[in-house]
Formats: structure tokens, sequence, C-alpha cells
């Protein structure tokens, strides 16, 4: 709407074409034109061309004439184009502090400016006037991206709901001039609506413009509004106040939250206004009510203007007074802007730096020779505002040729992204943070300046600085670890949410501190080092973990609901800044929330060792978001018979399918939680567990205990598959089971799973691998959740049939081999008769002999068999040793310290060496056995011969 730099928006463009034109006056019109500029944060109204501010803002207030207007809004007349733009900036400055001071950035307001346009013709006596309003509408906030949706809390703001009565009154109007009964149109349901009464539906002409951007990242909203605008839908309307001419209001729709259009006004486009040109010809009505009352009152001749013609009290004074006045105030103002420039060119000085590019660079505080005071309190040299501001907040020192600053006690001071507690040299175009988000570009002497372009020193260039300080990078969340070297979006956009939300967190803090709140906000990234069952990072998103310093309770809100609360926040600290009682009933305070379980970490298990019948006993990390220790888990995994008993070394395979179609029973136990951080922090806290298994519908959770920081589980469940599937064993050969450890506060729920979504046997074990089992169930052969014993003696059946088959398959090879053979002997049975019968001879006289030989190559097989076994288990365990080993690598970050970096190298290659012995060592002792194994299997097979 204002535009900034060299891209002037539609309100300069206006203003412009309005003064082009009255330059090319005809000699007998005269012309008045005078500027309102005023902000709706709040439902509450700000003159944002007075620096007066009135608690609980201006009024609104009607009369029976003009309707509703602003009580003691300032109108300023203005004579060219020049001085509307000083008023735009006069605004804009005020905007900025109302901004700082309260965050009531132009994204969450309405400004609306108000041109009074009259043209006299002084030939006729004749007079028409106008109101051009131009409104910059607040972006609506989607109840789901605004995570008000499902929240315990209004369902949305302020902004929200002056919107959604926009979007109202403009419904019954349509309705109106489609000829449906409307016996109400809701205009005083807000500020909003009651200004622009006489622009909806009064006395004007309507023209639609849509609003669009030209930027790739605008697309789908661009491509929205133009949806709406060909199904005619309006982002800008044009009416008339006054009766007159054309008029003129423009309602924008900024982006925040995702939508820039607004679909209540979908509807607009079908609203009709009769617009009819209302001219007032004052001499002579003045002249005919001076003669009527000459006729009713004798001597007395008394000109009287109609109450409708006199406007609000602002606009009762002549029109000849209003200019002068205004004149002497442009006077001055122009001396100061002289005065200003002058300063520029000689002082260094502090330049704002806002969220808004409109609000940017408006204000400017000069830092003189010697020391002054900068902070909240009126006596300070440099005047402050903002959350986090203290009376005395730094102390700015021009001496020598340098400037330095100096914080008071623990003010915060950031510059150039690092928090500072001493005197410090500023350098030209140094970044300076005053406490939570107050930014400024210093501008150093002009000996120092050149053609440096400032526009790169914006609001996101501040926070990337501030977020690369903290250690917070795209490439320490992972953007490049994609292998193409190609950064990954989706963790860039993580980025972007983070240091978006890293002002928010700190102004949230802020309040929180000075509305005595006791919460602690800080930015966490979920799932920064977690990965899936197989591996694969999971999708990383940003949340804010809060803490309350007193009782240490913890909540982990999502990004939309912190940014929903914040505002919540500061409509409680607005109340509280303008002394209204900020207390309010708990279920309303936007700082609580009921206490709930938090999740703590995640251990991974793998299940390799599983598909080979192996037993698995492992300490294995639980890993919080931040990837590092937060507690290790004590598990057995344990292959076992149907009625639980252990399974031994000689049950090992050597291939897993070897277990295909068969049943398979094996146990978890979580026999341990050791070192939880969460419960030394707080002794009275408690801890659960949770897994889930291949197809398992539901979670499964451990019971809950409380006040043990090494608290014994000692949980064991038994799973069982009847029929292995080709799909399961390969899960267990590439997947992981997943542990996840949630954290327990006093007063919250506690996790359970109802299992009667489980299928279970006979004996209540748990069943796994349940596809051809639940098939069966769906065709209606049972609806309980145990299996039907007839369905349990079917499978049993085509075990035994499978195994009879393989019989019967390896009897029909032996019989092809034992025919081949006699057919071979068949052809020479005459000529060797004599040694054939010394064979069977000999072979008879030593038969035990034959049969002990027999028995003892049997033997022998089993025991190589039991030996490969145990060479392969040992090997498998050292892999999950070294797998445990190469995770640490992975998410093993370098410090920010140059000094920490040559440590960090040396344990990193300690850690490789130590990953490429453990491979390497794996890899000989495996090669090693089986070389020994298939060694004693030929002597021991030589030896029978």
């Amino acid at each position: 709407m204002i535009g900034f730099g060299a891209n002037k928006g539609i309100i300069p463009n206006v203003c412009e074409e309005l003064f082009q034109a009255i330059e090319n006056r005809d000699k007998n019109q005269e012309y008045q034109v005078t500027f309102s500029m005023l902000e709706i944060y709040n439902e509450q109204v700000r003159d944002l061309l007075s620096r007066i501010k009135k608690p609980g803002g201006l009024k609104v207030r009607e009369d029976q004439q003009l309707g509703f207007y602003v009580d003691g809004l300032k109108s300023v007349p203005c004579e060219n184009y020049a001085q509307i733009e000083r008023l735009m900036e006069q605004g804009a400055k005020i905007r900025t502090t109302a901004s700082t001071n309260m965050n009531a950035s132009s994204s969450r307001s309405h400004m609306v400016i108000t041109i009074q346009f009259k043209q006299v013709f002084l030939d006729r006596d004749l007079t028409k006037q106008s109101s051009i309003n131009l409104v910059d509408l607040a972006g609506s906030e989607r109840q789901k991206s605004s995570g008000s949706e499902g929240d315990r809390l209004r369902e949305g703001s302020l902004v929200n709901l002056s919107l959604t009565n926009l979007g109202n009154v403009i419904s019954a109007l349509a309705d109106a001039a489609m000829g449906k009964k409307v016996l109400h149109v809701p205009y005083r349901d807000s500020v909003l609506t009651k200004l622009l009464q006489s622009a909806l539906g009064g006395n004007s002409r309507t023209t639609l413009i849509a609003a669009i951007s030209p930027a790739d990242i605008c697309y789908e909203e661009t491509l929205s509004t133009l949806r709406y605008a060909e199904r005619k839908a309006p982002i800008l309307t044009i009416r008339g106040q006054f009766p007159a001419s054309p008029l003129v209001v423009l309602l924008q729709l900024r982006k925040t939250q995702g939508l820039s259009v607004c679909p209540p006004l979908h509807r607009a486009k079908k609203i009709r206004n009769k617009a009819v040109v209302n001219t007032s010809t004052l001499m002579r009505e003045s002249r005919a009510e001076n003669d009527r009352l000459l006729l009713g009152c004798g001597n007395c001749r008394i000109a009287e203007l109609p109450a409708c013609l006199l406007g609000p009290p602002s606009d009762q004074m002549s029109w000849v007074n209003q200019l002068e006045q205004a004149r002497r105030e442009w006077q001055q103002h122009y001396v100061a802007i002289a005065q200003e420039r002058q300063m520029k060119k000689t002082f260094p000085h502090l330049l704002n730096v806002n969220e808004d590019p409109q609000l940017t660079g408006v204000l400017k505080h000069f830092i003189q020779a010697g020391s002054c005071d900068a902070g909240k309190a009126a006596s300070n040299t440099i005047t402050l505002q903002g959350l986090g501001i203290s009376d005395k907040h730094a102390s700015f020192t021009n001496s020598g040729g340098k400037v330095t600053v100096t914080p008071y006690g623990k003010c915060k001071v950031i510059v150039n992204g690092v928090p500072i507690a001493t005197k410090t040299k500023l350098q030209h175009l140094d970044r300076i943070i005053l406490g939570s988000n107050s930014a400024y570009l210093y501008i150093g002497f002009p000996s120092e300046r050149g053609s440096e372009d400032l526009s790169r020193f914006d609001y996101d260039f501040f926070q990337l600085e501030r977020a690369a300080a903290e250690g917070v990078s795209a490439d320490k969340l992972g953007a490049m670890n994609s292998g193409d070297g190609k950064a990954d979006p989706s963790v860039l956009a993580v980025f972007q949410d983070y240091v978006k939300l890293m002002p928010l967190v700190a102004e949230a803090n802020q309040m929180s501190e000075e509305l005595k709140k006791g919460l602690n906000m800080e930015l966490k990234v979920k799932n920064l080092a977690s990965s899936d069952s197989r591996g694969c990072d999971l999708q990383k998103e940003v949340t804010v973990k809060v803490t309350h310093q007193r009782t240490h309770q913890v909540w982990i809100w999502s990004k939309a609901k912190f940014i929903n609360r914040k505002f919540l926040m500061e409509e409680l600290y607005q109340r509280f800044l303008d002394g209204e009682d900020s207390q309010v009933a708990q279920e309303d305070d936007p700082f609580w929330d009921p206490v709930e379980v938090v999740h703590l970490g995640s251990a991974h298990i793998w299940l390799q060792s599983l598909a080979y019948c192996m037993k698995f006993e492992e300490q294995v990390e639980f890993l919080n978001c931040d990837g590092l220790e937060e507690a290790v888990l004590h598990i057995h995994i344990n292959p076992c018979s149907p009625t639980g008993r252990a399974r031994g070394e000689e049950d090992v395979v050597t291939d897993p399918v070897d277990l295909l179609g068969k049943r398979m029973d094996f146990q978890i136990r979580l026999v341990q939680c050791l070192g939880t951080k969460w419960l030394k922090e707080d002794a009275e806290r408690g801890v659960q567990m949770g897994y889930r298994i291949y197809d398992l519908p539901n979670t499964l959770y451990t019971k809950p205990v409380w006040k043990i920081v090494n608290p014994q589980i000692d949980e064991t469940v038994q799973f069982t598959t009847l029929n292995a599937s080709q799909e399961f064993l390969n899960y267990l050969q590439t997947n992981a089971l997943i542990v996840d450890l949630w954290g327990l506060q006093e007063g919250c729920a506690e996790l359970s799973c109802s299992r009667l979504d489980l299928m279970v046997t006979g004996e209540g074990h748990i069943l796994v691998d349940t596809k051809k089992i639940s098939t069966a169930m769906d065709t209606g052969q049972s609806t309980s959740n145990q299996i039907p014993e007839l369905y349990l003696k079917l499978l049993k059946l085509e075990q035994e049939t499978e195994l009879l088959r393989n019989i019967n398959r390896v009897l029909r090879e032996e019989n092809v081999l034992l025919k081949e053979s006699i057919e071979r002997t068949s052809s020479s049975q005459q000529a060797h008769q004599p040694s054939r019968t010394r064979k069977i001879t000999w072979m008879t006289a030593q038969g035990p002999l034959a049969r002990d030989i027999n028995q003892m190559c049997t033997t022998q097989q089993v025991s190589y068999d039991r030996e490969f076994a145990r060479a392969l288990k040992v090997f498998y365990q050292s892999m999950n040793v070294a797998r445990g080993q190469f995770l640490k690598l992975r998410h093993y970050k370098p410090p920010e310290d140059d000094q920490m970096l040559r440590p960090f190298v040396h344990q990193q290659s300690q850690m490789l060496k130590d990953f490429g012995d453990l491979l390497e060592s794996s890899l000989w002792k495996l090669k090693n056995d089986v070389a020994l194994i298939v060694k004693q299997k030929k002597e021991c097979l030589l030896h029978a011969e």
C-alpha cells in the first residue's frame, strides 16, 4: 500500500495523481485537501499523526448526519504531495515506535489513511466533497496455521475477528443487493466496519482491484487471489463517503500466515450501491436561512450553518485558520528536517531496523560528542521503547574519533550477534540489538562511510547473524546431508522457521519476566538427530520447549501453537502496559497449559540377530532431540519356544530363509533404564517407555515408574508369528526396534495402551505378521481378538504339509541318484563280482565300526553347525557395536570455538580409527572361524572315507 524505496505503493500514487490534477484546475475552482492517518490494533484506535497516546485509544463516536467518526483524530491540511509524503513518514515513525513497544507491526494491525477532498466552485457558490479512505488490512490468520485449532483458548485473535466482521457485512450487503431480505447489517461489530460503513453500503461507487505479487514464493497466494478475483472476489474496493464524486477505499490483505486474501470478501462484487452526486450551495442556503430568521425575529440577522455540514469537532475550524496553523507547523517541521539532515552528515547515529521494511530507517538516534545514556526513561538523551529495555539500558560514548557502547548492569546488548557485558568499540555498519529485539544499524563517522548498500542489512540479516552466533545454521541442521551436494529444502525451511521464531521467543520470555509468569522458552528442533526404524533421518520441525522455573514443569509447543499463544500474550501484556488488570483466569492465561507427558528420546535396537534366531542383550543409548544421551536402556531380545523357553545355539540358522513359513516366538524384555537426566533434574518425576514392532497396530507402554533415577522396568512381552512371511524376515534384517522414553510430571495422565485391538494366541502371546490372519478374519471367520482354533489347526496342517513336501522332494532326489548309481554298477557287475563280495563281507564284519563312524560324522556335523552359528553370533554382536559407533560419528558435530577444533579433530580421528579397527577385527575373526570350521569338516570327511 505504501511501498518502500523506489517502489511506490498505491497510496503515494493516488495522492500524487490527485495533486497533479489539482495543478491543472480552473481559475474559478478551489480545492481543499486534509490528511489523517490512524491505526487499529486490538480494536483500539491510535492517531499516527499525534505523539500523544491516550490510554485505551481514541473513541469512535456516531453522529446522526455524519455516521461514525473518530473523536479527536488529527486532520492536517495539505497544499502539495510533498506534505503528504512528510505526514506518511511522520506516521511511520509513530507506528514504528508502537511496533517496537508492543509488536503492533503492520501485519497485525489495520492502517486507515483518510483524505478529505473538497471542491469549491466560486462562480456558482457550489461545493462538492469526498472522502478517500485507503486501508491497509492486517493479514488473515488461518486457524490451523495459527495453532488455535483445537486450542482451549479463543479460536482467533482480534485481527481475525475484525476481518470476519468485515466479511459478514459484505455478505449482508450482497444479499440485500440480490433481493434477499436482510434485517440487520452488522456494522457495529468491529471498529473497522464502523469506520467503513459509508464505503461499504453508503452513497458510493465501487471498483474492484486485485493486488498480486510476482514473486515465485507467493505463487500459491497469487493463484488464490486470481481465482477469487475471477469469481468476483475483490482485494481492493473503491467507495465514496460524503456524497460527491467517486470515492476510494483500498483494502489490502498482507500475507502473514499463508493466506493473502480474505475469503469473506468473495461476495463484495455483488454489492450494488446507487451513487448520487450531492452538491451543497452553501451561500444560497445561508442567505435563505438568514431571510427566514429575519422574518421570524425582526431585527436579528443570524447566518447559521446547518449542523450536518459542520462535521466532527476537528472540522469545525474554518479552512483558512486550519491552513494557517498547518503552515506554521509545516515551517517548524521543515526546520526540524533540515536540522536532522545536517546531523546525519555530521554525527554517527543509530538507524532502526524493523521486520516490516516500510518501518525500517524512520527512527534515527544521534550520538553527539561526549557520553549519552539510552533507555526507557524520558531523562535519557536517547529514548528507547521496546521489550526488555530498562530505564537506563546502555551508555554510548563519542570521544577521540571513536564510539563505544557499555551496557548497564545485566541489560541485554548484542553487537554483531554476540552478547556483550563490557565497553565495546563500534565500527561502521555494526549491528546492535538492545533488549529483546530492538534492532539498530550503527552508522559511523562521515569519514568512515562509503557508498555501501544499507538495504542488505535488513531484519533477516540481524536474525541470521544472531542464529550463527548461537551455533545454529542450515549446515548444522543437516541441510547438506542429501549426498548430491544440494541443500535439502525441508531442512532449509526448518532453519528459516528457527530464525523467524528466535526474536519471538526472546519477546515472549521478556513478557513472561515482566508479568512474573516464571516461564522460560527455548527453541528446539524436533528430530534433529532422530531416525526411523531403517536409519533414515526423520522430518525435522521447530518446537518451543517451555519450562516453569519454579515447579520445573515442561511443555513442548509446536510452532503454530507458540505463535498463537504469543499473540494472546501480547494482548495481556498490552493491558499490563495500559495499567489495566492483567490477571486472568487460569484457563484463559496464555502462559498456562495443563501438564503433559514429554518425549525425552529414542533408542534403536537392530533386530538382525533375531532373523538368525540369536539372542540379543545390549545397553543402548536414548538420544534426545539434540542427539545427546538422555539415558541408557538395558534390553534383552530372545528367540524362544511357544512355551517361553529360550532357544539354544543349536537352534541358530545360517540363512533367514530357513524360517520362512514357520512359527517364530521371541520375547522383548526391558530390564532397566540407567542414568535418566529427566529424573536427575527433578526427583518427583517419572518415566514410561513405549515401542511398536512391525505391523503392531498400537504402541505398547511399560508401567510408569516414579522418583527413581535408575528405574527397574523388568517387563517381558512375548510375540508370535505363526507363519513367518518374507516381508517380516526382511524387516528383521533391515530395521530396528525403536523404544521411546517418555517423561511423566506430577498431575499428568499416564500413557496406556488398550490390548483389545491386538490379536493374541491361545497362550496370550501377541501376534505380529498378521496379514494372512487379518484377511481370514475379514472374511467373517471370527470377530474375536483371539485366533480361531480351527484356523490354528489349519496353519499347523499347512506347516506339516510343507514339511512333508520338502521330505518328499529330498527323497525323490535320492531315488534319482540311487537309480543312476545302480545303472552305472550293473554293467560292471560280472567283472567285479569277487571284489564286490569281499567288500560286502568286510562291511558285514565291520558293521558296528561303520555305524560308529557314521554316528561320529553326524555328531561332528552338528558340532560344526553349532560352531558356525556361534561365530555368526559373535560377528553380529560386534557389528551392533560398530553400528553404534558409526551413529555417534554421524552426529558428532565440530565446535564453534576455533581453539577447540584441534582436540575435536584428534578425537574424531581416534573414533574413526577405533571404528575401522573394530570392523577389520570383526571381519578377520569371522573369516578365520569359518576357514577353521571348513578345514575341520574336510578332515572329518576324509577320515570317514
